[in-house]
């Protein structure tokens, strides 16, 4: 059975805590891969701008460029609406018979979980996989994995606003990510 870790997200842009967490989760569980997984729209909150989906993949792809153990999974970039995880892994399964599945989410999904969308069913498809995120706890009723990670406190809403204001974000993003956002003019540069 191959074990598939699923990180998925925005990725509005894919920053160096998204990559840490992949990669401590990965070798945690001894995981075969990590897919992360940009959503089309998620349903908990409002997709904020500044980029295409075709930017966001483009970005995606540079920052996990060379890594062996990370793809990418578009799938839900080609669907209309909310991104929800019930039918994108319902589908990810069906596609994947021989896979296991570890769902990653941060600590402020994790006190989420009771509002996800057929969340029993979807336990009987995955394993979530929890990591700490500052400001959250780690409580909930549902059965999660907990893989303990350094604290990281960047968010790509903190990355947007840094760039609208000309701030730096260098060691924030990949190289290949700051120069696809500078020549792209993306998020106000």
């Amino acid at each position: 059975m191959k074990k598939i870790g699923i990180l998925g997200g925005t990725f509005n842009p894919p920053h160096l805590g998204h990559l840490i967490i992949a990669n401590e989760v990965c070798h945690a569980l001894n995981l075969d891969e990590v897919w992360f997984l940009p959503n089309q729209e998620p349903p908990h909150k409002k997709k904020a701008g500044g980029a295409s989906d075709e930017d966001r993949l483009a970005m995606l792809e540079s920052a996990i460029k060379g890594n062996k153990l990370f793809k990418v999974e578009a799938i839900e970039l080609g669907r209309e609406g909310p991104s929800y995880t019930i039918d994108t892994m319902k589908i990810l399964v069906d596609r994947n018979p021989d896979a296991e599945f570890y769902f990653i989410i941060g600590a402020d999904m994790v006190e989420y979980l009771s509002k996800w969308r057929q969340i029993d069913e979807l336990l009987n498809l995955v394993t979530f996989v929890g990591v700490q995120r500052p400001g959250y706890g780690l409580i909930t009723t549902y059965p999660v994995q907990i893989v303990d990670i350094p604290a990281i406190d960047i968010s790509s809403s903190m990355i947007r606003e840094r760039l609208h204001q000309g701030r730096t974000v260098n060691y924030l993003l990949s190289e290949g990510v700051i120069r696809q956002i500078r020549e792209k003019h993306l998020y106000g540069t």
